[in-house]
């Protein structure tokens, strides 16, 4: 059987690889016939599809990740729309898909941009959420000049709730023992182990984030609407609204189907003008930073790892690979024409090690005279802030979650949950340490106390770095680290961060970092660079990734729930995470 499962994805595998091999061949003769856009364009993008940090180079992970939307593309696109004038108008379609909050504000602003050009934007929905939260889509769509919702529609804005699982019970049920510890007691990542419910500091810690992300979905409603932040709040508490109640409560423009929408916008933008998809629009119109000084753009997104970043492909999640970032680190110093560097992180963290490896090359650009400038998208926690905690200048959005200044690590016993199974372990060893990583046997009292020591190690470690880094005492940092979480506004106020913002924020202040001019044309060049889709081919073939079939990618959709409920539950993937932060579900 097994050898009939790898004769037929080798099968599949060739047949994958030929029809790429002929979409190049083609697209090598269609690039000499290369498209023009119209003289006018009705720009359109699809914002209830999923929106990523960024597309990888890898054929099957862009497979896997569908017709998800990178953040870059959505921020460059409107930059490049807002100074084209062959572009008037764009129509967004909205409504309830998953979307962090610092990358609902990012897109926010952008749109925001876009309209300060003098160019009109519509967004529409079938509904801000069906049986289910939709604030961050409606907040998004805030941005927009006018709102419209089909009559059938709700515009579900019923404010911010932050839920978490706590699995002791369940462990107790198994006969799975958590030995764990952390530093300090706002590290709540354990608690999902070991508790039953919230402890002080935890709900302290997730209510302080509620409490932000509240307020910052009732002050931007409040300012697009027309409204103050007490009446957007009396609406919340109202909530859910029906279509025709929205209408009467200021919160949608109009109740409108998509055909009644597209033909408001032809409406607006004449009679001449044809769509485009933002997508098609960027790739024939090209980048806004693609001339000037140049200006070196590193991504870090995902849990903090050892070895290459990569794409997991059974859950969708991204690794930012210490070997990868701090060698696209290094390579943006020893360009010469490179006049900064700007890292986006977006990562809960993991490695400890790993986090050091990227930190190091973030000390080493600045010493060399590169200076380096984070920008943060939905969370720079714990190893994702070690990682940052280096650079000239850090900027996030208010809804960033920063921070988590601590680290956490142990162990699961799991002995009495096996024997529940019938199942039963012997061993021998030799060493007096030999048993302490096994999650058969429990510490011994020396192996605890020198447990405890490595915790206290990295701990000062991080607290001595983040001083150094943002030019404050150890014993202030302490006040406000202890494996807290705080949302990027208020990051901002305690010293975390420098400034609030996206990327072109971050953007404008490696600029000034580097001695340019705020309006000067730069370069921005993705460090490492990309493959092309050839390179990227070759290189699977060469066996250079783990996995080349596209046509698993149906399968793996499947199964993707219960891999990610896995590796939240510790039961997959590597446990080096001690710089880890446990993340809410997105905001909805």
């Amino acid at each position: 059987m097994k050898k009939l499962f790898v004769g037929l994805f080798a099968v599949i595998g060739i047949l994958a690889t030929l029809v790429l091999l002929v979409a190049l061949t083609f697209g090598i003769f269609a690039a000499a016939a290369k498209p023009r856009l119209p003289k006018q364009v009705l720009l359109e993008v699809d914002l209830e599809t999923n929106v990523i940090a960024y597309k990888p180079d890898d054929p099957f992970a862009g497979a896997m990740l569908g017709h998800a939307v990178a953040l870059g593309d959505l921020v460059d696109g409107l930059e490049r729309a807002a100074g084209d004038e062959r572009v008037s108008i764009l129509v967004a379609r909205l409504g309830a898909a998953p979307m962090g909050m610092a990358t609902a504000q990012e897109v926010r602003d952008a749109v925001t941009a876009f309209r300060a050009s003098g160019k009109k934007a519509i967004a529409y929905a079938e509904t801000f959420g069906e049986f289910g939260p939709g604030n961050t889509s409606y907040y998004l769509a805030t941005a927009f000049d006018e709102i419209h919702l089909q009559p059938s529609g709700d515009v579900n804005l019923t404010g911010v709730i932050m839920e978490s699982p706590f699995l002791a019970g369940t462990l107790e049920k198994l006969g799975v023992v958590p030995r764990m510890d952390q530093r300090y007691e706002y590290k709540n990542a354990m608690n999902i182990f070991t508790e039953k419910e919230f402890t002080a500091p935890h709900e302290e810690a997730m209510r302080g984030i509620a409490d932000s992300w509240h307020a910052q979905l009732l002050e931007g409603i409040a300012a697009a609407r027309g409204k103050t932040p007490d009446e957007v709040r009396a609406l919340v508490d109202r909530g859910p609204f029906f279509g025709a109640e929205a209408v009467e409560a200021g919160l949608v423009d109009a109740l409108s189907y998509r055909d009644a929408v597209y033909e408001r916008a032809e409406e607006l933008a004449g009679a001449e003008a044809e769509r485009r998809s933002l997508g098609k629009y960027l790739e024939l119109a090209g980048r806004p930073h693609e001339k000037g000084d140049r200006i070196a753009l590193v991504y870090g997104v995902g849990g903090v790892q050892r070895g290459k970043s990569k794409v997991d492909p059974f859950t969708g999640d991204f690794a930012m690979g210490s070997d990868t970032v701090a060698k696209a680190i290094r390579d943006a110093v020893e360009d010469e024409k490179v006049k900064a560097i700007l890292f986006r992180v977006d990562s809960p963290g993991g490695s400890y090690v790993a986090s050091d490896t990227i930190w190091h090359e973030t000390k080493r650009a600045r010493e060399a005279g590169k200076p380096v400038v984070v920008s943060m998208g939905d969370v720079a926690g714990s190893g994702g802030y070690f990682v940052a905690m280096a650079a000239d200048k850090i900027v996030a959005q208010p809804g960033t979650i920063t921070g988590s200044i601590g680290v956490l690590a142990g162990k699961m016993l799991t002995r009495d949950a096996w024997a529940k199974l019938g199942l039963t372990w012997d061993e021998v060893h030799n060493g007096a340490a030999a048993t302490m990583w096994t999650g058969l046997s429990d510490y011994e009292p020396e192996q605890w106390a020198r447990f405890q020591t490595a915790l206290d190690r990295i701990y000062v470690d991080f607290t001595g770095k983040v001083a150094e880094g943002r030019g404050m005492t150890r014993e202030a940092v302490h006040a406000i680290a202890k494996g807290r979480i705080w949302s990027g506004s208020d990051a901002k106020r305690i010293g975390l961060v420098d400034e609030v913002g996206g990327m072109p924020t971050a953007l404008r202040l490696a600029r000034e970092a580097a001695g340019l001019a705020p309006d000067a044309p730069v370069e921005l060049k993705l460090f490492p660079t990309p493959r092309t889709p050839l390179q990227a081919l070759m290189a699977n073939l060469k066996g250079d990734q783990e996995v080349t079939t596209a046509v698993l990618v149906e399968a793996l959709e499947t199964i993707r729930p219960v891999a990610r409920l896995a590796a939240r539950l510790g039961l997959t993937g590597p446990r080096a995470e001690v710089l880890a932060t446990p993340l809410p579900e997105p905001a909805r």
